[in-house]
């Protein structure tokens, strides 16, 4: 499988510790500190393991098997936001984007739904069959320094997204036809919170009455009609400034 192209890394992070502390020069992260960063023996970066603790590696090898470091963890924790994006199925190049800006900006739960308007061949894509998504949720977490990462869940209808709706204390519609206050102007938004954005083609009156009976408020953000993606940044970034975490 090719990984991502990514972005500069603010931090290394790891599922595990990697066997003798030893990285192998074939693995992403490695020609990542060989070729970006430009890393030479006794030079220092960041590094974690994801959802544990962060802290300082130091290079202490370079040579044909690997770059081999050691590390010195922190005791504090990368904390998340309490927010979960439940987001409608789009084109896999667009995915992409959401999934990484998403948990840049510290994203609690990540919830990829199954709309009535999206294209069913989304849903089969080989980002979801392959596992390659979790490149760009860990190209997410590396983009913004921190080790935490959110739980990700895919799923088929918008009514098995609300089964357990009630874990919510806020419930948030984006939507342009339903009639809503404009978002920046929210008070107070009180976590666990939960916003809803819909697929290129919008969300249908069954789905909006689904959200409506699970307690969902509407909201907009004006009369433009924003990529989901776009739209995806645009929500968190308002509720996170909202909510005094951003």
């Amino acid at each position: 499988m090719q990984h991502p192209i990514l972005r500069s890394m603010n931090i290394i992070l790891f599922d595990e510790l990697p066997a003798g502390m030893l990285l192998a020069n074939n693995d992403f992260r490695a020609e990542h500190i060989r070729k970006v960063l430009r890393l030479q023996v006794g030079d220092t970066f960041s590094m974690g393991i994801v959802n544990g603790p962060g802290g300082i590696a130091t290079i202490e090898a370079m040579d044909s098997t690997g770059i081999t470091f050691g590390w010195q963890p922190r005791e504090d924790r990368s904390l998340l936001t309490g927010v979960t994006l439940l987001v409608a199925q789009v084109r896999p190049i667009c995915m992409k984007r959401i999934l990484r800006e998403a948990v840049s900006l510290g994203v609690a739960e990540l919830l990829v739904v199954g709309a009535d308007t999206a294209e069913r061949s989304y849903a089969d894509a080989k980002l979801w069959s392959t596992g390659e998504y979790r490149k760009y949720l860990l190209d997410g977490a590396m983009q913004s320094g921190q080790t935490g990462m959110p739980s990700f869940r895919l799923v088929e209808h918008v009514e098995t997204a609300l089964a357990d709706s009630d874990k919510w204390k806020t419930k948030i519609l984006m939507d342009n036809v339903l009639a809503g206050d404009p978002l920046s102007l929210m008070e107070d938004p009180e976590a666990p919170l939960v916003v809803a954005v819909g697929p290129e083609r919008g969300w249908t009156e069954r789905e909006r009455t689904l959200f409506l009976d699970h307690g969902f408020v509407p909201k907009s953000m004006g009369s433009r009609i924003l990529r989901t993606e776009t739209a995806c940044s645009a929500a968190l970034a308002i509720v996170l400034g909202r909510m005094g975490m951003l």
